[in-house]
């Protein structure tokens, strides 16, 4: 193997969310099977677009001001890294406010980073490039949830193929809020209900920073599922604590604290219509799909 291979490809992807912003760096080995992929750090920065935008229709300058500086950060910080290529892809909270395209706008101006505000199909498409599919038994049918701030993506999965995809309005910042319009509510429960139906029994496959939390609390083994009894037991166990008890107690971050909740009763609710019992929890997620896309074009351009 060249000395190139063992270091491997380097890859960096920054995900601008509803609740927090994120700069991950990754690299890609080769092997004979497989590529693998391996994290080198993880840059997150809760900023919570998601407060202003869905509620105000427009990201405040003092929310935009954080995000630009934290992206001028982003930038020397990939500058030491010195990855093959990049991305910048911001979702819900981006795409529902009006200054949007300004704030990135701002941003090139003042960091030369391109960010791309992305559809919630084109997020969902993110999300699927991490291939998780190839980990799992592909004579069995799968959900795949994943559950932000400002949306909900969800994917079937079946014979190792996507069957169909879709993205809702519905993610923990907006219930928080109460911003949740009861035909979106009806949308989602009608959508599971009507595209699970043909692919019973159903597993499930978890991501997003929420879901990861539950999981550890539940302190099993890696690539073990999680139960919905297990997510229920967990997620009263937290509930019976304030938010400020969860930070000092439970040592939850401010910005997990209060929307662990929601996204609980997201994923809860999405087994139940699914009929899931067990959901698959891998710990990635929008950002990891990035660096899967960068490598899969690095490797067709060459």
């Amino acid at each position: 193997m060249s000395k190139d291979r063992i270091k491997g490809y380097k890859f960096a992807a920054i995900d601008i969310g509803s609740n927090a912003i994120r700069l991950l760096l990754k690299r890609v080995y080769e092997n004979d099977s497989n590529p693998v992929f391996k994290k080198d750090s993880l840059v997150r920065i809760p900023i919570r677009l998601g407060d202003d935008s869905f509620l105000k229709k427009s990201i405040s300058d003092k929310k935009a001001n954080k995000l630009i500086n934290s992206m001028i950060g982003f930038k020397y910080l990939m500058e030491a890294y010195n990855p093959i290529d990049f991305m910048a892809y911001a979702t819900s909270a981006m795409r529902d406010a009006t200054n949007g395209q300004k704030i990135v706008n701002e941003i090139k101006k003042r960091s030369g980073i391109d960010l791309r505000i992305i559809s919630g199909k084109e997020e969902a498409e993110v999300i699927y490039s991490n291939h998780i599919e190839k980990l799992l038994d592909k004579n069995k049918s799968y959900l795949y949830i994943d559950v932000g701030g400002g949306s909900t993506e969800l994917t079937i999965f079946s014979n190792n193929k996507s069957i169909v995809s879709k993205s809702f309005n519905i993610g923990t910042i907006r219930l928080l809020n109460d911003i949740v319009a009861k035909h979106i509510r009806e949308e989602i429960k009608h959508w599971v209900e009507e595209n699970t139906k043909e692919y019973q029994p159903l597993l499930g496959i978890g991501s997003g920073g929420n879901i990861n939390k539950l999981f550890r609390m539940s302190r099993l083994k890696e690539r073990e599922p999680l139960s919905f009894d297990k997510i229920q037991e967990i997620y009263g166990y937290i509930k019976d604590y304030t938010v400020e008890e969860r930070i000092k107690v439970l040592r939850m971050r401010r910005d997990r604290a209060d929307v662990i909740i929601p996204a609980s009763e997201i994923f809860l609710n999405v087994m139940k219509w699914a009929g899931i019992e067990h959901i698959f929890v891998p710990q990635i997620g929008m950002a990891d799909g990035i660096i899967h896309v960068l490598y899969e074009k690095y490797k067709s351009g060459k």
